[in-house]
């Protein structure tokens, strides 16, 4: 099976920027231990995953290694958004023995901070199955690789919030302290930013009013109890989206659901992400 883009990645050139720091850090002037193969031998690897998982990653995967060698050849049995089950081979790769091991490291590197984002999420999607709330990421990624990471939470099933602080306007508490009111907040990012989307974050049923009245797309109700989630449903009655944001593990997320809200957004899935347990095993020709 050849890996294919079932859901939008970033650009190839952004994935190459990001391989290229990868390598760089990782390689300095050079693999020292790498140095001791012969240069011309050649190698095959397969790839392995430990765990159950969901995969994401792959393109950043293949370019680590298509950067030390651009013949390498590598046909995956899986692509990103598979479940794939513990002990199962995701791919095997042939090429020159010296790239195979200088890019492995950085290789598995991507994959399994992707695949762990991708797990995760879809432990939270499978937790709000039947329920009409959407699962959000957040701004709360690991810096430089953002947009990976957004893309592997699609891998996971779960919806992007926005990118960054240009696509997108939430006004916050200061925000609402700088600006004098939500009503002026509001106003002010309508007229600056009129084609934006524009939420704004609220901690109290008075500020949803307010927010509700001041014309806000989405309101983000932050650390509310179960009852008052369920009183901000009604209160706002559809004239705005709900996002439910602040201590939401998965112990949470049923009630949350169970609310009526149309969002939650999960700072977890990007920022406590354990890694899955991948391994690459070589074998000369």
């Amino acid at each position: 099976m050849t890996s294919e883009n079932r859901f939008a990645r970033p650009a190839a050139e952004l994935i190459q920027q990001d391989v290229e720091r990868a390598l760089a850090e990782d390689l300095g002037s050079g693999d020292a231990t790498a140095d001791l193969l012969p240069a011309d031998a050649s190698a095959e690897a397969v790839l392995v995953c430990r765990e159950p998982a969901v995969l994401a990653g792959s393109a950043w995967f293949d370019a680590c290694f298509r950067s030390l060698d651009a013949e390498v050849s590598i046909e995956w049995n899986a692509v990103d958004g598979d479940r794939v089950p513990a002990d199962s081979t995701l791919c095997r790769l042939r090429g020159n023995a010296r790239a195979l091991v200088t890019a492995e490291r950085s290789a598995l590197n991507f994959l399994q901070l992707l695949s762990g984002t991708a797990t995760v999420t879809a432990g939270f999607v499978a937790a709000l199955a039947g329920s009409r709330t959407r699962l959000l990421d957040t701004r709360k990624t690991i810096p430089g690789l953002r947009l990976a990471q957004k893309y592997a939470v699609r891998c996971g099933g779960g919806v992007n919030h926005r990118i960054g602080l240009h696509d997108g306007i939430l006004i916050k508490e200061n925000h609402i302290i700088a600006a004098g009111s939500i009503a002026l907040a509001v106003g002010n990012g309508r007229r600056i930013h009129p084609d934006l989307p524009l939420e704004v974050e609220v901690e109290t049923l008075d500020e949803l009013r307010q927010a509700l009245d001041a014309g806000a797309d989405r309101i983000m109700i932050d650390n509310f109890d179960p009852a008052s989630m369920r009183e901000a449903v009604r209160i706002a009655n559809g004239r705005a989206s709900l996002e439910v944001s602040g201590n939401v593990d998965l112990d949470r997320i049923g009630e949350i659901a169970a609310s009526g809200v149309d969002f939650v957004s999960v700072g977890a899935l990007t920022k406590h992400v354990r890694a899955v347990d991948l391994s690459l095993r070589l074998r000369l020709h």
